[in-house]
């Protein structure tokens, strides 16, 4: 008892003025931290190729640099090292420089062109078939392998080209019936073995491959799997056109330096000229058009080495071969491998592209002559899925030809295929691959177009698609803004295949909410309605259902407006499928929460809204993963969070009642409504100012009532501690004293029920730094807790002192001793005159018995009964393996006698005293923490009134850790 019979008496008023930092001006003039730095950034520039010199330019940013370039003032050692070396004495290229080298010469079109490679998938899941596929696989000899080296230059060359004969004679296997991925894993086959014969030095080998490869592009027998075939065999030209170009230069290095990026044919040496020279000459001997053209046109990059004009040469060549191809799918896709080519070896030389195209033009009429009509009898083919196997490698083509161009060429080539008849795939193309900006300055025209193309070859809901495509990219003139909408919808809306209306509708509903009112949105979401419901057809267009709706959101984000559009609602009810319906409803909720700025009471948008997340939230059942119950619970939280009633309180606990009744599935939900109900009940005191009327003083006991009840239906203990604490204290700020003990009463009841593991992040954690978290607050919140007049005094410490008895601690931990020393520091608080803080207009115990000494009796009893249970576990820990906990634990408790303890009674002074040495008797105390406390106590000696601890310090004594 003797520790809080002499409890040190507290001026907190001026403990705390002592403790302030001293406050000093600070004139910052320019400088402010979250002002942006200014860096000086060097740059260096390489002048010429030729005893190169550096020079560098410094530029001043104003943007946050980043921290470890701003160390290097801007530079890169690196790349500093890299500008310095000369080039003809640079190091040779390794893979990496190599495959930076290919990047760079792809990527002199400019990020802005879409490469091939994007395409290669989309057309590989759109072009299958479940037809039966055959293919001639190549049956290498040993005649392929290398020979001696000691046979004759001459006996070698004739060797290689018997070879090549007896690949014309037909050394290959046909495998036949096979399915689609059969086909393609083959392929992959094949291009795995292009590699390997190239890497064993099996030049003709490889060769042998690509050609057989090439030969396959004239087969058309299953015409629908050809765009997919296209693609698959080019990957493996590609290949080897890579491999040749590699390995000539390889040969042109000198002294370990290979060549520039930017070579000129000079300075290649006579080895790689007629090496490469070779290549060109065993291609040329290749007897059929098709692999001969195919495999010259994936090594066309290789006439670098021989002459600069070797290329432009070449590709007017390789054009007119092409006329001799007579298929003209086949020969349209040898155009599109053409055009790809160029655009990665020469995308300057334009006029070789566009005379491919209009040589396409030229020989259009032949996709309607009897040869390709009579073939599509045999194959049981629609024109319709014909023409649409043209679309990928005329949208190339165009692509590459429209890249850049200027207006007056596009206008050219679109008179050029306005006089060609029945030109619909065409024009399907041309929207495709012209600017978006070209296509919707001249919309009426386009439309004018697609009114005369002929409905049987090429769909025209597929022509409105298109220019609606475009039209979602880039705005037409204003003036015919309406009319377009309506020539496209008059199309539309005629459609009668679900799918086929719907498809089209998608891309037409962007530009619908673009540029016109809510009143156009609705008349379209009601013909999509209207079409879609018959026969439950909305079922297989989810996906587009979902992109109209994402559409819709995107452009009218004004939730009052969006729900005011009759049909909008109407339109959801078409998402039938749970999981579309829960995604729908995300996507509206995220759009919801990102846009909208200020509160709302809006009671259409309320309705709508609580709708929206009742379905969220009835989807989740046993099943639901964790992550998406906390989105839909984010989601939701998100909606509650941006309601407000004003000053109509009553109105907004209404609404808090009816979302718990609606999302009680949802933890985090009654977590966030608990929360509010205790802010509505601090606002209902903010606005009263303290001076709750009668009915607001029910009201904000309803609001207590409301948290009270909710409690216990969560699932989490510590949320459940947490917010009996949290709802007590706004409870007791409210002047609800009764409901404030009520949920201390509850808080206490539950601590016994703490598990010694916890869930934390998923993984499991012990709880007992969780609890001793929460017992410091609980103790800071019931220092200012009146007793109630029937319960006797600290009934609510006693109950609580009596649990942390009870509780079950782990053998090796001395969490219950640390709770204990807080009870101290609570107790020690409660015997002064006046308490360090109170809640306003709430009578704490310090008013309440003022000083009484029965009161103060009744707290040493408690006292006395803490520290007894104190030093009895300090002995406990005596033996060899503990004691480095005695250590620190008397230290600890030392330090809470010296901040409440009235050390100028003797026995407090010595029980301090013993504990100092009891932590250092075993050597396992620190000594800079020792030292420093010790300091302290000699600088609090030099304040008033604090001369006993002048004593003290030189009865503490340091003790070495020997």
């Amino acid at each position: 008892s003797y520790f809080l019979r002499h409890a040190r008496s507290r001026n907190y008023v001026s403990e705390s003025e002592v403790c302030k930092l001293e406050s000093v001006p600070l004139d910052f003039g320019d400088y402010h931290p979250l002002k942006p730095i200014t860096v000086t950034e060097s740059k260096t520039k390489k002048m010429n190729r030729k005893g190169s010199t550096s020079s560098t330019s410094s530029s001043s940013s104003s943007s946050v640099m980043d921290p470890l370039s701003s160390v290097l003032d801007g530079t890169d050692p690196l790349s500093l090292f890299a500008a310095a070396a000369d080039p003809v004495t640079a190091a040779p290229p390794t893979d990496g420089a190599r495959r930076k080298r290919d990047k760079d010469e792809s990527s002199a079109v400019g990020s802005d062109f879409e490469p091939w490679s994007s395409k290669r998938g989309e057309i590989l899941a759109r072009y299958t078939t479940t037809e039966k596929l055959s293919i001639n696989l190549y049956m290498g000899s040993e005649k392929g392998k290398a020979t001696t080296t000691g046979s004759a230059v001459s006996e070698k060359v004739r060797t290689r080209l018997e070879e090549l004969d007896d690949l014309e004679e037909g050394s290959q296997k046909e495998l036949l019936n096979l399915t689609q991925q059969d086909y393609m894993n083959r392929i992959e086959e094949l291009n795995q073995s292009l590699k390997d014969a190239w890497s064993s030095d099996q030049k003709v080998k490889a060769l042998k491959i690509v050609i057989q490869c090439s030969k396959l592009l004239s087969d058309t027998t299953v015409i629908q799997f050809y765009p997919s075939k296209f693609v698959l065999i080019t990957d493996i030209l590609d290949t080897f056109g890579k491999l040749v170009y590699e390995r000539i230069l390889s040969m042109c290095m000198d002294n370990r330096v290979s060549l520039p990026d930017n070579f000129s044919p000079e300075s290649v040496n006579d080895t790689a000229k007629e090496t490469c020279l070779n290549w060109f000459f065993k291609i040329a001997s290749i007897r059929e058009l098709i692999p001969r053209f195919y495999v010259e046109a994936a090594i066309l990059k290789c006439n670098k080495f021989l002459s600069k004009t070797g290329i432009s040469e070449c590709l007017p060549r390789l054009t007119a071969m092409i006329r001799g191809i007579g298929d003209p799918l086949v020969a349209v896709y040898a155009r599109a491998y053409l055009c790809r080519v160029g655009m990665e070896v020469a995308p300057q030389l334009k006029e070789s592209l566009n005379k491919n195209f209009f040589d396409f033009l030229l020989t259009f009429k032949q996709i309607h002559g009897d040869t390709v009509q009579n073939q599509l009898v045999v194959q049981c083919v629609e024109i319709p899925l014909y023409l649409t196997l043209y679309s990928p490698a005329i949208d190339w083509i165009l692509q590459c030809i429209a890249y850049h161009a200027p207006d007056v060429l596009l206008t050219e080539m679109m008179e050029r295929c306005k006089k060609l008849g029945n030109n619909a795939l065409l024009l399907n193309s041309v929207m495709s691959a012209f600017r978006a900006e070209f296509i919707a300055a001249r919309s009426m025209d386009f439309i004018g177009m697609i009114k005369e193309c002929d409905e049987s070859g090429f769909p025209k809901h597929l022509l409105f698609r298109s220019l609606g495509l475009n039209l979602a990219l880039a705005d037409p003139p204003e003036n015919d803004r309406l009319q377009i909408l309506n020539e496209a919808w008059k199309v539309i809306t005629k459609l009668k295949n679900p799918q086929d209306y719907i498809n089209c509708a998608e891309v037409w509903v962007e530009y619908t909410c673009r540029h016109f009112t809510k009143r156009e949105v609705n008349t379209v979401l009601a013909d999509v309605i209207k079409h879609m419901t018959p026969d439950r057809a909305f079922e297989d267009a989810y996906p587009q259902l979902q992109s109209i709706i994402q559409k819709v959101i995107t452009y009218i984000y004004d939730f009052a407006l969006l729900f005011s559009v009759e049909k909008f609602l109407p339109f959801l009810d078409m998402f039938q499928k749970e999981s579309v319906r829960v995604e729908v409803c995300k996507c509206i909720m995220e759009s919801f929460i990102k846009h909208q700025q200020e509160s709302t009471k809006d009671p259409v948008i309320l309705n709508a809204l609580l709708h929206i997340c009742k379905t969220m939230h009835d989807s989740v059942n046993a099943l639901t993963l964790d992550d998406e119950k906390r989105m839909l619970a984010a989601l939701i939280n998100g909606f509650i969070k941006m309601v407000s009633f004003g000053r109509d309180f009553e109105q907004q606990l209404s609404f808090y009642v009816e979302a718990r009744s609606m999302f009680c599935n949802l933890e985090p939900v009654l977590v966030q409504l608990i929360h509010s109900v205790n802010q509505l009940a601090m606002e209902t005191r903010r606005v009263m100012k303290g001076n709750h009327s009668r009915k607001t003083a029910a009201f904000v006991r309803a609001c207590v009532a409301f948290c009270f009840i909710t409690i216990p239906s969560l699932s989490s203990i510590f949320t459940r501690l947490n917010l009996y604490l949290h709802s007590g204290q706004v409870a007791l700020a409210n002047q609800c004293l009764s409901q404030a003990d009520a949920f201390f009463k509850a808080a206490v009841s539950l601590v016994p029920e703490v598990p010694k593991m916890i869930s934390v992040d998923g993984k499991m954690r012990p709880s007992d730094a969780f609890l001793l978290e929460f017992l410091c607050n609980f103790f800071s919140t019931l220092l200012v807790v009146p007793d109630h007049p029937e319960q006797g005094v600290l009934f609510l410490v006693r109950g609580l002192l009596n649990v942390i008895q009870d509780y079950t601690w782990e053998d090796n931990s001395d969490d219950k001793v640390r709770i204990y020393t807080h009870v101290l520091h609570l107790l020690s608080a409660m015997t002064q005159e006046a308490f360090i803080y109170h809640v306003d207009k709430v009578d704490s115990n310090d008013t309440l018995y003022g000083g009484d000494s029965k009161f103060l009796a009744e707290i040493n009893k408690l006292s006395e009964t803490v520290v007894s249970q104190i030093l009895d576990h300090l002995k406990t820990l005596g033996k060899e393996e503990t004691l480095k906990r005695q250590s620190q634990l008397a230290l600890y408790f030392f330090n809470t006698i010296l901040a409440h303890g009235d050390l100028r009674n003797n026995r407090l002074n010595q029980l301090s005293v013993n504990l100092w040495n009891l932590a250092q008797k075993h050597g396992f105390a620190d000594t800079k923490t020792m030292v420093k406390t010790l300091e302290y106590i000699k600088r609090r000696s030099k304040q008033p009134e604090m001369s006993h601890f002048t004593d003290l310090a030189l009865r503490l004594p340091l003790q070495s850790r020997t």
